[in-house]
C-alpha cells in the first residue's frame, strides 16, 4: 500500500475509533512496562526467580485458555468480546493500587491479579486481531497494521518516559492505576464503533474439539504460516527471557534509575515507530516474508550488545553500559516495527475469516506459553548461571528464530497470495 492509501483508511470512522483505542491502550501498557518491574524488584523486593514467576503469570492463561478463546471468538461478536475484555483488564490492574494502599499487595497476590489480567487478555487479543479485517478491506491490511504499529510505537515512546517520571513521583502501584484507566477508555471507544460482523450462525451442534483441531491444522500445516508460527514461538521464548534478565541486570546490577529504565523503553518506542514507517513500503516491495526474515536477523545483534555491557561501577564503564543498552533496544525496536505489520497482515491476508479467531488465538496462545517458559527460564538461568551467560544463551535462541524463517518458504512469502485449495484441503 502506498502512503496515500494508508491515509485513506482513516476515512472509515470505525477504523479511527479502533486506531484511537489501540493508541490509548498501548500508552497505558507502556506505563506498566516500566512500573511493573519497579514494583516487583524495588517495592516487593523480589529475587530473580520471583521476577520470572511474575513475568510468566501474565502469559500462563494463554496456555490454558488460548485455543478455546479462538473457537469462541469465531462464534461470538468480536466487538463485544473486546469491550468486556478491556473492562476485565481494567479491573485486574485497578486492584493493584487498591491492595497496595490497604497493605496487602504481596507477591502471590500480584501473581493472581496478573493471571486474571492475562485471562481477559487472551480473549481481547484474539478478538482484536480478528476484528480488523471486518473494519478495513484485506488489500489495506498491511497499511492498517502499519498505522496501528505506529500508534503503539508512539505510545511506547512517550509512555515509558512518563512512566519513569510517574514511578518516581507517585510510586509504581499508583502508576499502574493509570493503565487501568486507559482500558476503560479503550472499552468506550470500541463500544462506539459501527461494524457489520459476519458471525457464523448454525443450528448444527458444533464440536469444540473439532474446531480447535481445525485451527491447529490451518496454522501448523500451512506451507508458510507453519514456519512463521514456529519462528515466532521461538522469538517469544527468547524475548521473555531477555526482558526478565534485562530488568534485574539494568535495575540492580547496573543500578540505572527508574527514569533511565523508562527512557530505555522510550528509545525502543522511537525505533519501533521508525521501523513501522518503513514496514508497509518494504513489505510491498520485497514481500512480507522477506521483511519478517530480515527483522528476525537483527535481534541477535541487538542482544549481544547487552551481553557485552560492562558492569564495573566506574563512571566510564557505566556510560559504556548504558550506551550499549540504548543502542540494543533501538535495534530491537526497529526490527519489531519492521516485521510486526508484515506478520499481522500476512496472517490476516491468507487466513479465511471463519478461521481468523482460531488462527490468531492459536498463534497467540503458543506465543504467550513460550513467553511464560522464557520468563521462568530467564529467571532460573540468572539464578544458576548468572546474568551474562544467560544473555549469551538468549542471543542463541534469537538466532534460532531467524534460522527457522530463512530456511523455510516464509522468506519468499507475500501476503497478497491467495489461499489455495491445497491448504484448505488439509482441514
Amino acid at each position: 500500500m502506498t502512503g496515500d492509501a494508508g491515509k485513506g483508511i482513516f476515512r472509515e470512522p470505525a477504523f479511527t475509533r479502533y486506531f484511537s483505542a489501540v493508541a490509548v491502550g498501548a500508552f497505558g501498557t507502556a506505563l506498566t512496562a516500566v512500573a511493573l518491574p519497579v514494583l516487583v524488584v524495588d517495592v516487593l523486593d523480589a529475587n530473580a526467580f520471583e521476577v520470572g514467576i511474575v513475568n510468566a503469570a501474565q502469559f500462563v492463561p494463554y496456555a490454558v485458555l488460548g485455543l478455546l478463546a479462538g473457537v469462541y471468538v469465531d462464534r461470538w461478536q468480536r466487538q463485544r468480546v473486546l469491550v468486556w475484555a478491556s473492562l476485565g483488564r481494567a479491573l485486574s490492574l485497578g486492584l493493584v493500587p487498591v491492595l497496595w494502599v490497604a497493605g496487602i499487595l504481596h507477591l502471590w497476590v500480584l501473581v493472581v491479579l496478573l493471571l486474571l489480567f492475562g485471562a481477559f487478555s487472551v480473549f481481547g487479543f484474539a478478538a482484536t486481531q480478528s476484528l480488523l479485517p471486518q473494519i478495513v478491506e484485506r488489500r489495506a491490511l498491511r497499511a492498517a497494521n502499519a498505522r496501528l504499529d505506529q500508534a503503539e510505537a508512539g505510545a511506547q515512546t512517550a509512555g515509558p518516559a512518563l512512566g519513569g517520571l510517574l514511578v518516581g513521583a507517585i510510586g509504581a502501584p499508583l502508576a499502574i492505576a493509570v493503565d487501568a484507566v486507559t482500558y476503560v477508555v479503550d472499552a468506550v471507544l470500541i463500544a462506539g464503533m459501527r461494524v457489520q460482523e459476519s458471525v457464523q450462525r448454525t443450528s448444527v451442534r458444533r464440536s469444540l474439539r473439532r474446531e480447535v483441531a481445525e485451527g491447529l491444522r490451518w496454522t501448523y500445516r500451512h506451507r508458510t504460516l507453519g514456519p512463521l508460527a514456529w519462528s515466532t514461538h521461538v522469538w517469544f521464548l527468547a524475548n521473555a527471557a531477555a526482558l526478565t534478565v534485562l530488568a534485574v541486570f539494568a535495575l540492580r546490577t547496573l543500578g540505572v534509575s527508574p527514569f533511565v529504565y523508562g527512557l530505555l523503553f522510550a528509545v525502543l518506542g522511537v525505533a519501533t515507530l521508525i521501523g513501522a514507517s518503513f514496514a508497509s513500503r518494504l513489505g510491498a516491495r520485497f514481500g512480507s516474508g522477506a521483511t519478517i526474515t530480515a527483522g528476525r536477523a537483527i535481534y541477535p545483534v541487538a542482544w549481544i550488545m547487552v551481553a557485552f555491557a560492562p558492569a564495573g561501577g566506574a563512571p566510564q564503564a557505566d556510560a559504556v553500559a548504558v550506551s550499549l543498552l540504548f543502542s540494543a533496544l533501538a535495534l530491537h525496536g526497529f526490527a519489531g516495527g519492521l516485521e510486526n505489520a508484515n506478520e499481522m497482515s500476512f496472517r490476516q491476508g491468507v487466513t479465511p475469516d471463519a478461521l481468523m479467531g482460531r488462527t490468531n488465538a492459536t498463534m497467540r496462545a503458543a506465543n504467550r506459553t513460550m513467553a511464560a517458559v522464557g520468563a521462568l527460564a530467564g529467571g532460573t538461568a540468572m539464578t544458576l548461571l548468572g546474568e551474562r551467560p544467560s544473555l549469551f544463551i538468549i542471543v542463541g535462541v534469537y538466532a534460532a528464530a531467524f534460522i527457522i524463517a530463512i530456511a523455510s518458504p516464509l522468506r519468499a512469502a507475500r501476503d497478497d497470495e491467495d489461499t489455495d485449495d491445497r491448504e484448505m484441503s488439509r482441514l
